[in-house]
C-alpha cells in the first residue's frame, strides 16, 4: 500500500487534512467517504526520511497498544455511553485513568479534536496504527445513526473473538516452532563441537570409513571452515526475505503461500475467513452498504491474497451479480458455507447467516488446533529419528569396525 495525503470536509462543513494508506487514490477516496469525509484533494504523500533517533523517540513517546488495550477501551466506552454520559466527558475521564502511554496520548488528541467540532471517526483516522479501518468505519456508522454505544459494543466483541482465534493459531504453532529451533541449535552444536572430536580419532584408523561417517565429517568440516560465511548468508537471506515480504508483491505471494502450508495452512485459512465473516456481519448489521462493507472488511482480514478475492466479490456485486454468485467465484468458501450465504440472501438475513459462518469456522479452528499437536508429533519424531540414526551410524560404525579388527588380531 502507498501513503496518501488528503484534504476534505466533514458533515459539519469543516475542513480536515490527514494521511492514510491505500492501494490507490480511488481506494483512498472510497475509504474517506466511508468514514464521513468528503474528499477534496488526494495526493501521494511525500516520503520523508526520518533518522533512527527520531523513530525511536516517537516509538517511546507513542507506543502502539495491543489488542487488550483496545478491547478494554471499547468495552469502557460502550458501558459509559450506554449509561448516558456524553462522548467528550467519557473520553476525558478514561484518559486520566489510562496506563498505556500511546493510548492515553491518542485519546487525548481525539478529545481535543472533538472539542474543535470534528467527528470521532475523522479524529481516529489520524491514528491508523491504533485504530483499524474497520474500527473507524464502525464509529462512523455509530455517529451517523446515533448508536455509538452499540458500535463500541460490536467492536469490542469482535476484537475479543478475533484475539481468541489468533491466540489459538499461535498456540498451535508454538510447539513445532520450538522443536524446529531446538533441532537447528542441536545440529549446529554437533557440527561445530562434537563431530570434530570424533573426526580426529576416525582419521587415525587409516581404513575406509562408512558413508554415514564421511557425510558427517564433510558436513562438520564445511561448517567449521565456513561458519562465518554461513552465518552472514543466513542473516542476509533472512533480511532479504523479510524486506521482500514487505513489498506488495512479496506480501501477496507470502499470504497466498501461508494458506498452502502443510497442516497449518488450513487453520490459517479458516481463521482468516472467520475474521472476514464476523467483520462482514458486524458492518452489514450496522447499516453499511454491502459494497462498502466488502471494502472495509477486505482490509480487516490482514491477508492480501484473500483481500484481493474479497475486492473481486465487490466488483461482481457492482456488475449486478448476487452475493452468492460472487462468493462461489471467489473459491474461498466451502459448499456448506455457500449454502448458508445463499439462504441468508434469500431470507434477507445475510448478517445472521454470516454470524453462523463465523461460528462454524471458529469451531473448525478450535478443533484443528487441538489435534495439530498430535498430527505434528509423528512427523517430528520421524525427522528426529532419522537425524539420530545418521548420527549413530556415522559415529558408531567406525568404532565397531575398529573393534572387529582388534578382535581379529
Amino acid at each position: 500500500m502507498a501513503a496518501f495525503q488528503y484534504k476534505g470536509r466533514i458533515s459539519q462543513g469543516e475542513s480536515v487534512t490527514g494521511e492514510l494508506e491505500a492501494n490507490s487514490s480511488n481506494d483512498a477516496a472510497s475509504h474517506l467517504i466511508n468514514i464521513g469525509i468528503t474528499p477534496i484533494d488526494i495526493a501521494a504523500a511525500k516520503v520523508e526520511q526520518a533518522n533512527a533517533l527520531e523513530k525511536i523517540q516517537d516509538l517511546l513517546d507513542n507506543p502502539i497498544p495491543d489488542t487488550n488495550e483496545l478491547i478494554m477501551f471499547s468495552r469502557q466506552m460502550a458501558t459509559l455511553l450506554k449509561a448516558g454520559i456524553s462522548i467528550l466527558p467519557t473520553l476525558q475521564g478514561l484518559q486520566t485513568h489510562m496506563v498505556h502511554k500511546g493510548m492515553r496520548n491518542a485519546v487525548g488528541e481525539i478529545a481535543t479534536d472533538l472539542e474543535a467540532g470534528r467527528t470521532l471517526a475523522g479524529s481516529m483516522q489520524k491514528h491508523p496504527k491504533i485504530f483499524s479501518n474497520l474500527f473507524i468505519s464502525m464509529m462512523n456508522v455509530g455517529e451517523n445513526t446515533g448508536q455509538l454505544d452499540i458500535a463500541f459494543q460490536h467492536i469490542y466483541k469482535y476484537l475479543e473473538i478475533d484475539k481468541e482465534t489468533k491466540d489459538r493459531v499461535k498456540e498451535a504453532l508454538r510447539y513445532p516452532t520450538f522443536v524446529m529451533i531446538a533441532m537447528a541449535i542441536a545440529i549446529g552444536i554437533i557440527n561445530l563441537m562434537v563431530i570434530p572430536q570424533f573426526a580426529k580419532t576416525f582419521e587415525s584408523f587409516g581404513s575406509e570409513l562408512p558413508w554415514a561417517t564421511k557425510i558427517l565429517m564433510a558436513t562438520s568440516q564445511f561448517t567449521v571452515d565456513y561458519w562465518q560465511y554461513i552465518l552472514v548468508g543466513l542473516v542476509i537471506a533472512f533480511m532479504g526475505i523479510k524486506a521482500y515480504i514487505k513489498t506488495d508483491e512479496g506480501k501477496y505471494k507470502w499470504d497466498r503461500q501461508k494458506l498452502r502450508l502443510p497442516l497449518v495452512g488450513t487453520i490459517i485459512n479458516r481463521a482468516t475467513l472467520a475474521r472476514f465473516s464476523r467483520a462482514f456481519s458486524m458492518a452489514f448489521r450496522a447499516g453499511v452498504p454491502i459494497t462498502q462493507t466488502l471494502v472495509i472488511v477486505s482490509r480487516a482480514v490482514d491477508n492480501s491474497y484473500i483481500e484481493k478475492r474479497i475486492l473481486d466479490m465487490r466488483d461482481g456485486l457492482e456488475h449486478g451479480e448476487s452475493l452468492t454468485q460472487t462468493a462461489v467465484a471467489s473459491n474461498l468458501f466451502t459448499p456448506l458455507v455457500l449454502q448458508m450465504i445463499n439462504v441468508g440472501e434469500e431470507t434477507g438475513a445475510v448478517d445472521d447467516m454470516l454470524d453462523e459462518v463465523a461460528n462454524f469456522y471458529e469451531r473448525e479452528v478450535e478443533y484443528d488446533t487441538k489435534k495439530l499437536s498430535s498430527a505434528i508429533e509423528p512427523i517430528m519424531i520421524t525427522v528426529i529419528g532419522i537425524m539420530v540414526l545418521i548420527l549413530a551410524l556415522g559415529v558408531f560404525l567406525p568404532m565397531w569396525d575398529l573393534g572387529s579388527v582388534a578382535m581379529g588380531r
